[in-house]
Order: structure tokens, then sequence, then C-alpha cells
């Protein structure tokens, strides 16, 4: 299997100050578009930090074959 790349992005921000979240785009090589799709996780820090795991874990319930 080839090598992978996992791209992400993280930022913390006051909570009511969110209004909404776009994707982010990713130019790939061959001149393709690709877009990552951004995900909130909203509460503590132990509570973001859960949440965070089990998405990371539920990610990689997708591919199976990795």
């Amino acid at each position: 299997m080839a090598n992978l790349v996992l791209v992400y992005g993280m930022r913390l921000l006051p909570a009511d100050e969110v209004v909404s979240v776009g994707e982010a785009p990713v130019a790939l090589k061959n001149g393709n578009d690709a877009h990552v799709t951004m995900h909130v996780l909203e509460g503590s820090r132990e509570q973001i930090e859960a949440q965070l795991r089990l998405s990371l874990d539920a990610f990689f319930d997708f591919y199976p074959q990795i």
C-alpha cells in the first residue's frame, strides 16, 4: 500500500463565536481538487478530547483495509 497523508486542522474558539464551518480545499498533484470535511467538537477540554478519540477511531473504521 502507498504511503498515506492524513490532512487535519485544529483550532479552539469560544463556542458562542462560531457561526459556520465550511470545507477546506486540497490541491492534488494531478490537477484535481479534493475537499476535507471539517468537524466541530464542543465541550470542556476532557469532553473534546474524548470526542476526538472516538471520531478518530470511527474515521479509521471507514478504511478497514488500512
